[in-house]
């Protein structure tokens, strides 16, 4: 199953596009539409806790080579193989989503893990809701993302309303919230 254009394009909307390096709010080395660059700075602490000595995520040091613009050419590949890991892990994950009657289910799922990680997707309520085909509790648990650094984002409350709008969007008898 591959994501549709509208499930493209919700991601290129809120990952936006840069085609040189910048740290991301997470503080990891980002270009394009949200590729990390470094997966180790992933594992890296974003605070010294007691008794951590090691460097933090925004300490990590953008290697030279990565130091430069990168073509639009190299970032829609880099797009393009991302999304085919995240195609993947969600199937892998949540594989009653395979259908060609969930494809926007689907595609909110992929735009969903493509923000928060694979990881976090199969650890949340969302994937938990998807595979007892609780689809409306699955919806709503989009909505339990909307915060980081314990603040809640306004750019993070506009992104889950519009996966979850897109997760209901084609089915006739669910009405989105707001």
């Amino acid at each position: 199953m591959k994501t549709s254009d509208k499930g493209i394009h919700l991601m290129h909307l809120f990952e936006g596009y840069r085609d040189k390096p910048y740290l991301c709010s997470a503080k990891m080395w980002t270009i394009g539409w949200g590729h990390v660059l470094y997966q180790e700075q992933i594992k890296l602490p974003i605070v010294r806790k007691e008794g951590y000595t090691g460097i933090l995520r925004d300490e990590l040091l953008l290697r030279p080579e990565d130091f430069r613009v990168w073509s639009k050419d190299e970032l829609v590949e880099i797009f393009k193989n991302d999304l085919v890991s995240f195609e993947r892990g969600v199937l892998r994950f949540a594989p009653n989503l395979d259908s060609p009657e969930h494809q926007h289910k689907f595609d909110a799922c992929v735009a969903f893990s493509f923000n928060v990680g694979l990881g976090n997707f199969q650890r949340s309520t969302i994937r938990q809701k998807i595979l007892r085909d609780d689809w409306d509790g699955a919806a709503d648990a989009f909505m339990q993302w909307t915060k980081a650094g314990g603040k809640v984002l306004k750019g993070l409350v506009r992104r889950r309303q519009a996966e979850k709008d897109l997760f209901l969007s084609g089915t006739d008898s669910h009405q989105s919230s707001e």
